[in-house]
């Protein structure tokens, strides 16, 4: 029997302390936090996408954004079948919506949280509140940490599994950077990643608040002018630019922000196609003969994006519809198809969903997950560079990652 120390009681930890003590292994997990599960509690807001009911690891590896095939081995060895089993099999009935997204039945976090709380205390893991300050390594070998209070606690192993920087007030506050650090490991340079976007665009905060249900936005990298992302669903306007599922999952695929490097182009009416909605605008015209073209369409546009609309077209919004002329309708159907966004920023790091970068995934070793400069060291979950789209996967990765750290 091995003396382990799991620091971080979140997706990870939590997984990686329950195994390693099923195993027959004494654990202590610590957490800067007097319960596990602090960020769980918050995703999918609030009703915890557990997984993606997704059996195909390739397809799986597919959906992570960096670094997928480092995880290979970690889902072929808990898979997301593995994940609902042992949830359900802890009490949670889960169901599969859209996507393939994976919930509790009951839509609430707290109850997947429960089960990891379950999950410990049935495997007999020594869960105490503290906050580490350090490892204790000697002769490139981890002995085990050193807490804020200054208290020693030393094993035979130490799995870090302290997450990114994002959603600090639930304890990211990238804490195990500094510790693989003292290990003698790189970090690539975290960001935000499924995060907010800011945009240039003054009409973004007039129209706060408005959610954009059933369009489709493709965003341009105007270095290359490529399109490097599409998409179909919902979004929302913000007093500081774009925010919503579409555009969180967009944000993953901005490897390299600059001011203006990315266009998001938003087709508001994605059913119709260019003739079809020239048609409509022309009823919708005719039927507004005699009022200006800001007063008559109403029915087409949200009232908050029509004069946008109207102005991105170069079209006076005082024009009346009956003296509109056809290159002008042109113009606003290729805006209502494509209007654009230029991406200055993303919102700090802080409102991001999760955190891109961490520990060099070449320093550790990806059937163990432990660290190949410092013994005994093992790491698990955010704070490894790995970073995946909406939908499940990033607990996903959380959940396998653990798990073979704990295994192993």
């Amino acid at each position: 029997m091995s003396k382990v120390i799991v620091v971080g009681a979140g997706a990870a930890g939590c997984i990686a302390a329950g195994f390693c003590a099923k195993n027959g292994n004494e654990v202590l997990l610590i957490d800067k936090n007097d319960r596990v599960g602090r960020k769980v509690m918050i995703t999918g807001k609030g009703r915890c996408n557990v997984t993606n009911n997704q059996p195909d690891t390739d397809e799986l590896i597919r959906n992570i954004s960096h670094n997928g095939r480092f995880l290979y081995s970690a889902f072929s060895e808990f898979s997301t079948a593995d994940t609902v089993n042992l949830f359900e099999g802890l009490g949670v009935p889960l169901k599969v919506e859209r996507g393939n997204r994976v919930f509790p039945q009951s839509d609430k976090a707290s109850d997947i949280v429960k089960a990891l709380d379950r999950f410990i205390k049935q495997n007999g893991v020594k869960f105490i509140n503290a906050v580490v300050k350090s490892l204790i390594i000697k002769d490139g070998r981890v002995l085990g940490v050193k807490t804020k209070e200054g208290a020693e606690f030393f094993a035979d192993r130490v799995i870090v599994a302290t997450g990114g920087k994002s959603y600090s007030k639930t304890g990211s506050t990238g804490d195990g950077y500094d510790f693989a650090v003292q290990a003698g490991h790189s970090i690539i340079a975290p960001r935000p990643s499924l995060v907010a976007l800011v945009c240039r665009e003054g009409f973004c905060s007039e129209a706060m608040g408005l959610s954009l249900r059933n369009v489709a936005i493709r965003v341009i990298d105007t270095k290359n002018g490529k399109q490097i992302y599409d998409d179909f669903g919902e979004m929302l306007f913000t007093h500081f630019g774009v925010s919503g599922p579409m555009i969180l999952s967009a944000s993953a695929h901005m490897d390299a922000m600059e001011k203006g490097r990315y266009e998001i182009y938003i087709d508001l009416k994605p059913a119709l196609d260019t003739d079809k909605l020239d048609a409509r605008l022309q009823r919708d015209l005719l039927e507004n003969s005699n009022k200006a073209l800001s007063n008559s369409l109403g029915l087409l546009l949200p009232r908050a994006i029509i004069n946008p609309v109207i102005k991105l077209s170069g079209v006076k919004p005082s024009v009346k519809c009956n003296q509109l002329t056809r290159e002008e309708r042109q113009r606003l159907v290729y805006t209502v198809k494509n209007m654009k966004l230029t991406v200055l920023d993303f919102r700090p790091i802080e409102e991001a969903v999760i955190t891109c970068g961490g520990v060099n995934c070449k320093e550790i070793n990806p059937k163990t997950m432990e660290s190949k400069l410092c013994r005994g060291l093992y790491f698990a979950g955010e704070v490894i560079d790995v970073d995946a789209y909406t939908g499940g996967y990033n607990l996903q990765i959380a959940f396998s990652t653990g798990y073979v750290a704990g295994n192993n």
